[in-house]
C-alpha cells in the first residue's frame, strides 16, 4: 500500500494543502482584529485613568469609552466633530497626533510580520500563505474591529467623519501591513543598485529633515520659554490636569517637528485661514489657541536672520542626500548618478507629503479650519531643494570620490587579416661567452687578418633540419661550402667584441638527435659538415656530439 499512497495524483492532496493554508489566512484574520482590540483597550486605559483622576468629570464611563474610540480613530488620521460646542454646531478636529498614531501602525506592522516570519525559515513546514492574502487577512480583521468602533463612536461626543474614515482608515492598515510582510521577508530592496540607492538616500534625507524640524522646534520653544510656561499654567491647575496636558504635548512634539521642517523648506505652515508662518515673516492674523507648544511661533512681522536661518535644516537634509548617492556612484556615469540623486528627491518629496498631510489639519470651524503645513506645497518644495541642491551635491562627491581612480586598460585586440603582428620585446643578453676559436688556435704574431664572415645561415641536412637561426659566428664556427671550404669569423672582429653576448640567447627552436652542430673548427682544420654535393647515405660519418660550453658564474 506504500507505493500505491506515495503515487497518488497531485488533485487528491490538493484539499490538505489548501485547508493548511485556510487555517494560516484565518490566523492571520485573527491577528489582525487582536491587534486592533489591543490598540482600543490601551487608549480607553489612558482615558479612564485621566478620568478617574479628575476632580470633576463631566460624563461616566459610557462617555469615556465613547472618547476613546474617537482618539483611537482620530489617531489613524480620520476626522472627527466635536459636538459639544458654545455655538450648537458640530466642528471639526483634524489634528491627529503622530506618536499616538504610532501605536496602531506598529500593532498592525506586528501582526503581519508574525504571520509570515514563520514561513520564511527553510526548516518550517506546512503551505505557506501568499503575500496579497496575508496583507488583506490581517487588514480585514482589523477593519473589521474598526468598522464596529466607528458605529460606537456615532453615538458619542466626537462621531468619526465617514469619508475621512473610508479613505484614511484602510490606507493607514493596509500601508502598515505591507511594511510588516517587508519585514518579515529581511527588508529586501530592489535589485536595480541605482533604486536601492535613491530610496536609501530618501530615507536618510527624511530622517535629516525631521530631526533638523525637531532641533529647531527645540530652540524656538525653549526662546519663547516664559510664554509657554504660561500657557500651561491656564490650561491646568490640578496635577490630574497637568499630567493630561503634558501627556498631549508630548504626542504633538512629531507634529511640530514636521511643521519645523515645513517652515525651513520654504511655504512654512498655515495659523488659520488668514495667516501663514514662513522663514519671511508671519504674514496676516493667526488664529491660535492657548498651547504650550504654539508658544514657539514666531512673532509677527517681518522675519529677521534668526529666521532665515530656519533654511540650514533643509540644506542640511539635501546634503545627506546628495552625499548618500554620490558614495554609492563611484563607478557608475555622471548620468546614473544625476538621475538616482533626482529619483531620491522625488522618493523623499513624497515622504514629506504624507507627513505634512498627517500632521495638520482643522482644528475647529471658520478660522481654525485650515491648520498646519500644506502638504502639497511641503512636497513641491523638497522635491525641488532635491534637485537643486542633492544633485550638484552627488555629482561633486561622486568626482571627488574618483580622483584617486585610473582609466582601465584598454583590452587588447587580436590583429585582423592585413596586419603584421607585434614583434616580441627583446630579451637582455648575458654575460659575454669567450671564444672557444679564439681560445684554442695558436698563438701566432703576424697571423693574417681574415674577412669577417658574412650572415649566418642555418645548417640543413638530408633526414633532418636545424630550425631556428644560429649565430655561429659569434662562437668560431665555420659554414661549410662546396668542397669542404670552411670560412671563419676571426677574432678580433665586431661581433666578437660585442658585450653581453651569451650563446644560450639564440638556442634553436627544435632539433633531431640524429643531427647534431658541429665542433668549432680551427684555422685550416676540414670541415665535416657535407656540402649540398656530398652524397648521403650509410657510409657517411656522422659529425660527432658538440660539448656545450659551460656557463659562465655569476
Amino acid at each position: 500500500m506504500t507505493h500505491v499512497t506515495e503515487n497518488l495524483p497531485s488533485s487528491t492532496a490538493g484539499p490538505l494543502v489548501h485547508g493548511g493554508r485556510s487555517a494560516a489566512m484565518a490566523t492571520a484574520f485573527v491577528r489582525g482584529g487582536v491587534a486592533a482590540g489591543l490598540g482600543l483597550g490601551a487608549l480607553a486605559v489612558l482615558v479612564t485613568a485621566a478620568w478617574i483622576s479628575s476632580p470633576f468629570p463631566d460624563s461616566g464611563p459610557g462617555g469615556v469609552l465613547h472618547t476613546a474610540a474617537g482618539l483611537w480613530l482620530l489617531a489613524h488620521g480620520v476626522d472627527l466633530f466635536r459636538t459639544e460646542t458654545l455655538s450648537g454646531y458640530p466642528a471639526p478636529v483634524g489634528v491627529a497626533p503622530l506618536l499616538i498614531m504610532a501605536l496602531p501602525v506598529w500593532l498592525v506592522h506586528r501582526a503581519a510580520r508574525d504571520t509570515l516570519e514563520p514561513y520564511t525559515e527553510v526548516t518550517t513546514a506546512g503551505p505557506r500563505p501568499s503575500t496579497g492574502g496575508a496583507v488583506a487577512a490581517v487588514a480585514g480583521g482589523y477593519l473589521l474591529v474598526a468598522a464596529g468602533v466607528v458605529l460606537y463612536a456615532a453615538s458619542g461626543p466626537l462621531p468619526a467623519d465617514l469619508v475621512s474614515a473610508g479613505l484614511w482608515l484602510p490606507a493607514v492598515v493596509l500601508c502598515a501591513a505591507g511594511l510588516g510582510v517587508w519585514t518579515a521577508y529581511g527588508r529586501p530592496l530592489p535589485e536595480q543598485e541605482q533604486a536601492a540607492v535613491a530610496l536609501r538616500s530618501a530615507a536618510r534625507g527624511v530622517v535629516a529633515l525631521l530631526g533638523g524640524g525637531a532641533a529647531l522646534f527645540g530652540t524656538s520653544l525653549v526662546w519663547h520659554a516664559a510664554a509657554a510656561q504660561e500657557s500651561f499654567d491656564g490650561l491646568a491647575g490640578e496635577w490630574s490636569g497637568r499630567i493630561s496636558v503634558v501627556l498631549l504635548t508630548v504626542a504633538l512634539v512629531p507634529n511640530a517637528a514636521v511643521w519645523a521642517a515645513s517652515y525651513g523648506l520654504g511655504p512654512g505652515f498655515s495659523l488659520g485661514t488668514e495667516a501663514s508662518a514662513t522663514p519671511l515673516g508671519l504674514v496676516g492674523t493667526a488664529a491660535v489657541p492657548h498651547f504650550p507648544l504654539l508658544a514657539a511661533l514666531p512673532s509677527p512681522g517681518p522675519g529677521s536672520w534668526p529666521h532665515w536661518s530656519a533654511v540650514a535644516v533643509p540644506l542640511v537634509a539635501t546634503l545627506v542626500l546628495g552625499g548618500c548617492v554620490g558614495r554609492s556612484a563611484r563607478l557608475w556615469t555622471g548620468r546614473e548618478t544625476a538621475l538616482t540623486a533626482l529619483v531620491g528627491a522625488w522618493a523623499c518629496g513624497a515622504a514629506v507629503t504624507v507627513l505634512a498631510a498627517a500632521a495638520g489639519g482643522p482644528l475647529g470651524s471658520g478660522r481654525l479650519s485650515a491648520f498646519g503645513p500644506v502638504w502639497w506645497q511641503a512636497g513641491a518644495a523638497a522635491v525641488l531643494w532635491g534637485a537643486v541642491v542633492g544633485v550638484p551635491v552627488a555629482l561633486g562627491v561622486r568626482a571627488w570620490a574618483r580622483r584617486g581612480l585610473k582609466p582601465a586598460p584598454a583590452p587588447a585586440q587580436a590583429p585582423g587579416p592585413g596586419t603584421a603582428p607585434l614583434a616580441p620585446e627583446p630579451v637582455a643578453p648575458m654575460a659575454a661567452a669567450p671564444d672557444l676559436a679564439t681560445e684554442n688556435a695558436p698563438a701566432t704574431e703576424n697571423a693574417p687578418a681574415t674577412a669577417p664572415a658574412t650572415a649566418p645561415a642555418p645548417v640543413t641536412a638530408k633526414g633532418g633540419r636545424w630550425k631556428g637561426r644560429l649565430k655561429r659566428g659569434r662562437l668560431g664556427w665555420g659554414r661549410a661550402a662546396k668542397g669542404g671550404a670552411v670560412t671563419t669569423a676571426g677574432p678580433g672582429t665586431e661581433k666578437d667584441d660585442e658585450p653581453g653576448f651569451e650563446p644560450y640567447d639564440f638556442l634553436p627552436a627544435a632539433w633531431e638527435p640524429t643531427l647534431s652542430p658541429p665542433p668549432p673548427l680551427l684555422p685550416g682544420q676540414p670541415s665535416s659538415v657535407p656540402s649540398s654535393d656530398e652524397p648521403s647515405g650509410p657510409g657517411r660519418a656522422e659529425a660527432p656530439e658538440t660539448v656545450e660550453p659551460p656557463a659562465p658564474s655569476a
